[in-house]
Formats: structure tokens, C-alpha cells, sequence
């Protein structure tokens, strides 16, 4: 069964999407409610994963701090930027979660060629990553590279939640509270930093297009070959 797509047109309090979240995953998991994908932007904050470090939030009166209880590091929100929570039933694609974040990445980097970009995964640097042959290397030689997503879940009961972030048109200022998933040198980029201009509405259609053969894939396998639950 497709998912339902819902989208929020005003940003939404994040104690409110988590508390929405967690009632959903519930009640797909009890088989009374559908896999939901929910687009939304949040005010400016930023969270901590299970990972986090404390040294890694610079500016800690910035902006709110939220307790993600998801995987990663500090990642901020806000603003230009399109969060996607992803509630999926994992278990139906066949209980491997490196696996369907792999296939959370992939649907990343799918969507974004719909504009033109594209988009690497980088061996001990979570998420999604585009190359910058316009600005100069780091220090050490190492060509730049920016990050333009991020990507962090969590399972209750084979259930995902949490899940992705892209950026749009986001002040990429506010990043400079944190230490953006503990990776030093790097940067942070969007869609329109990289002087595309794409509207949150263009991303959301890229999104829908390119989800099913990202995310729905892996499910209609895991049904033919009778493992999922």
C-alpha cells in the first residue's frame, strides 16, 4: 500500500512532530493506520542524536536544543529547510537497517538529480554530500565537499521514524552553532546555494517521483520472496 504523504504548509513545533510521530508509528505497527512520509519545516533549532558530543554545540543559547533520541550527531533545523519524517514499516523490507538507510540515501540522491546534482555518500561521513571544485580544498588537500542532507532514524517495534533533511534555502548561518553531525572542515550547502532555484514545492515533487523506486522497491521484493510480516 502507497503511503500517505501529508504535508505542513506552517513550521510545526518540534515537541509536536515528535509526539505526532511516535502516535503514528504506534498505530502502524497495531495495522491501523498506513506508512506515512510527513513534509514539514521546523523553526530553528537544533537537535541531538544519540551520538551527540557536547563540545560539538558551539552556541548553546542559540537556538532551542532537542533530545532526538534518533541516530547521528547535532543537526540543526529550521526555516528553507525540507524535513522529511519517515514512518515505514521496516520489517516489510526485510528487517535490514543498513539496508533502508541506504535506500533513505539513495531516494536523497535520486531526488536531487532531478536537478542536476549530484549527490555522494562519503566511507565515516553520515549522509548526503556534493562536491565543490568551486571553493578551495581544505588545509590538507582534501577536496571540498558540502553537505546538503542529513539523515537520521529510529525503529520501535521494525517502525522507522525520524528520518531525513534537505536543504533548500535554509540560513546556512545557523549552522555555525554546531559542529554539523561532528564533521570539522566540511561545509554545509543547499539547492539554492548552489545556485539552482528550486522552491520547496519543486523538491517535494522530486521526492514523490523518485520514491517508489527508491523506498517501495526493496518492499515489493521483500513480499515476493515472503519475509516480511
Amino acid at each position: 500500500m502507497t503511503p500517505d504523504w501529508i504535508t505542513s504548509d506552517a513550521p510545526v513545533a518540534y515537541a509536536t512532530a515528535l509526539s505526532e510521530m511516535e502516535a503514528r508509528v504506534a498505530a502502524i505497527r497495531a495495522g491501523t493506520a498506513n506508512e506515512a512520509l510527513w513534509l514539514l519545516e521546523h523553526p530553528p533549532l537544533y537537535t541531538a542524536g544519540t551520538s551527540a558530543r557536547p563540545e560539538d554545540l558551539r552556541q548553546p543559547d542559540r537556538f532551542p536544543v532537542h533530545e532526538a533520541r534518533r541516530g547521528g550527531q547535532y543537526t540543526y533545523h529550521g526555516p528553507g529547510q525540507r524535513v522529511v519524517y519517515t514512518m515505514l514499516d521496516v520489517a516489510a523490507r526485510g528487517r535490514d537497517v543498513r539496508a533502508f538507510v541506504a535506500d533513505l540515501e539513495a531516494w536523497v540522491i535520486a531526488a536531487l538529480a532531478e536537478f542536476g546534482v549530484t549527490g555522494v555518500i562519503r566511507e565515516g561521513r553520515v549522509g548526503v554530500w556534493v562536491e565543490r571544485p568551486d571553493k578551495p580544498p581544505l588545509p590538507d588537500g582534501t577536496p571540498r565537499e558540502d553537505k546538503i542532507a542529513a539523515i537520521g532514524i529510529r525503529l520501535r517495534r521494525w517502525v522507522s521514524f525520524h528520518g531525513l533533511s534537505i536543504n533548500v534555502e535554509p540560513d546556512l548561518g545557523h549552522f555555525d552553532g554546531i559542529v554539523p553531525c561532528g564533521i570539522q572542515g566540511h561545509g554545509v550547502t543547499s539547492l539554492v546555494d548552489l545556485g539552482l532555484p528550486v522552491t520547496m514545492a519543486d523538491l517535494d515533487d522530486a521526492l514523490r517521483r523518485t520514491f517508489a523506486a527508491s523506498l517501495d522497491r526493496r518492499r515489493l521484493e521483500t513480499v515476493a520472496g515472503g519475509t516480511g510480516d
